[in-house]
C-alpha cells in the first residue's frame, strides 16, 4: 500500500471538465521548427480552454494573470523542463493561494527529463494533448502523478546541479549552439567519460568542482571539495541516469546528493547510476531533507535548475517547494529497456557520425 507521503498515482476528479491553459515557448527547438504549432493547439483545445504564447520570461506574470482570470484548472505547457520551470515560478507568484493547477506536460523543449522521470508519453504536443481534451471533455477521471518541487533562490524547479552537473550543462549547450538535441548530450557525455581518463581538456572544462560548506536538513556538513552539490525530485537528470533513486519515497522531502570523488571515479558510478543503484558510500553523501543551504568561499553559486543555467550567490538556499499534481496516462508505462535502447542507439549515431 502506498503511504500518504510516497508520490502517488490516483484519478484526479477535479481535473474532470476543468478549464485548460495550454501555455506555449515558441522559442524551444522542436516550436520554434514548427511555427504553425500554436494554432494547432488552439483548433485543439477549442471551447474547452486557452492558447497562450510566451516570448520571454519577463512576459510570464502576465500570462500567469491571464491564466488565473480565465480560470483554469489544468495548465498544460508546450515546452521543455525549462519552461515548465519559468511558468511554474511565474504562476505560483501570481495566484493568489499558492496552490499550483493541475499541470500537464506537453513536451517540446531541448529538454524533457521530467516528463520522462514521471512516464509522460513520447509524442508531439498535439497528441498529448488531444488526449487531454478528451478525457477533460468527457468528464473522465484524469489519471495523476503528485511531486514535490524544490524552491532555488526563488525559482521553482525539479532538478538542481552545481560543479560538474553545472558543467556538463554548459558544455552541452556549447556542442549543440543553437540547439542542442539528445544527441548532443549523448555526445558530451562520451567525450567527457573519454576525456577524464586521460585527464583531457573537455573534463577540464566540464568539472567545476565547488568548494562549499552545506547545511543539509539543518546538519551542518563541513567545508570541503564537492566534484556536485544536487538536489533532485525525481529520479532521471537525463539519458536514462537516475542519481535521485531516493526521490520516489516521500513527498515531503527532496533528495540532496554531495558527490565527493574524482572524475574517474564518477564515471566508474555511471552503470550503477543509470540503474538506479546508489553510489558508493565513500563517493557520496546524502540525504532526504527540506532545505539545503551552500556556502561557498567567494560567494558565487552556479547552478543549473531543470536544465536551464543561473548565477547565484552565497548562500544559496534551495527549499521544498509546493506540490504539483502531474498529468499522467495510466494507459503507458515507460520501460526502462527503452530508455537504454534509445542511449545505446544515440551514442551509436555518434560513433557512426565520427
Amino acid at each position: 500500500m502506498t503511504s500518504p507521503t510516497e508520490p502517488s498515482s490516483t484519478a484526479e476528479p477535479t481535473t474532470a471538465r476543468a478549464k485548460i491553459g495550454v501555455v506555449v515557448n515558441p522559442r524551444s527547438k522542436r516550436n520554434l521548427d514548427d511555427p504553425g504549432k500554436a494554432d494547432r493547439l488552439r483548433r485543439i483545445v477549442g471551447e474547452h480552454g486557452v492558447v497562450l504564447e510566451t516570448r520571454g520570461v519577463d512576459e510570464l506574470d502576465d500570462v500567469a494573470d491571464r491564466l488565473r482570470r480565465e480560470g483554469i484548472g489544468v495548465l498544460a505547457v508546450a515546452g521543455g523542463d525549462g519552461t515548465t520551470s519559468a511558468v511554474l515560478t511565474a504562476v505560483r507568484r501570481r495566484w493568489p493561494t499558492g496552490v499550483l493547477p493541475s499541470v500537464a506536460l506537453l513536451r517540446g523543449g531541448t529538454m524533457n527529463t521530467v516528463a520522462n522521470s514521471v512516464g509522460i508519453p513520447r509524442g508531439r504536443s498535439e497528441a498529448l494533448l488531444t488526449r487531454l481534451v478528451e478525457r477533460v471533455a468527457s468528464g473522465e477521471p484524469v489519471p495523476t502523478t503528485t511531486r514535490v518541487t524544490v524552491d532555488a533562490g526563488g525559482r521553482l524547479g525539479f532538478l538542481l546541479g552545481t560543479g560538474a552537473m553545472h558543467g556538463f550543462m554548459a558544455e552541452y549547450y556549447a556542442r549543440g549552439k543553437p540547439y542542442p538535441t539528445p544527441l548532443t548530450a549523448a555526445e558530451t557525455l562520451v567525450v567527457g567519460a573519454a576525456s577524464a581518463v586521460v585527464s583531457g581538456e573537455v573534463v577540464r572544462r566540464i568539472v567545476e568542482p565547488i568548494r562549499a560548506t552545506l547545511t543539509v536538513g539543518g546538519e551542518r556538513w563541513a567545508e570541503r571539495d564537492y566534484f556536485a552539490v544536487a538536489a533532485g525530485t525525481v529520479q532521471q537528470i537525463g539519458l536514462g541516469f537516475k542519481p535521485f533513486h531516493r526521490a520516489n519515497h516521500q513527498l515531503d522531502a527532496f533528495h540532496v546528493l554531495g558527490i565527493h570523488c574524482s572524475p574517474v571515479a564518477f564515471v566508474a558510478s555511471l552503470p550503477r547510476i543509470h540503474r538506479g543503484l546508489p553510489m558508493r558510500s565513500d563517493h557520496v553523501t546524502e540525504a532526504l531533507v527540506t532545505e539545503l543551504v551552500i556556502e561557498t568561499p567567494g560567494g558565487d553559486v552556479p547552478h543549473m535548475l531543470d536544465g536551464d543555467l543561473h548565477a547565484g550567490t552565497s548562500p544559496f538556499r534551495v527549499a521544498l517547494g509546493p506540490r504539483v499534481t502531474i498529468v499522467a496516462d495510466d494507459d503507458w508505462i515507460p520501460p526502462a529497456r527503452a530508455v537504454r535502447q534509445r542511449a545505446r542507439f544515440e551514442l551509436w549515431r555518434w560513433l557512426r557520425a565520427r
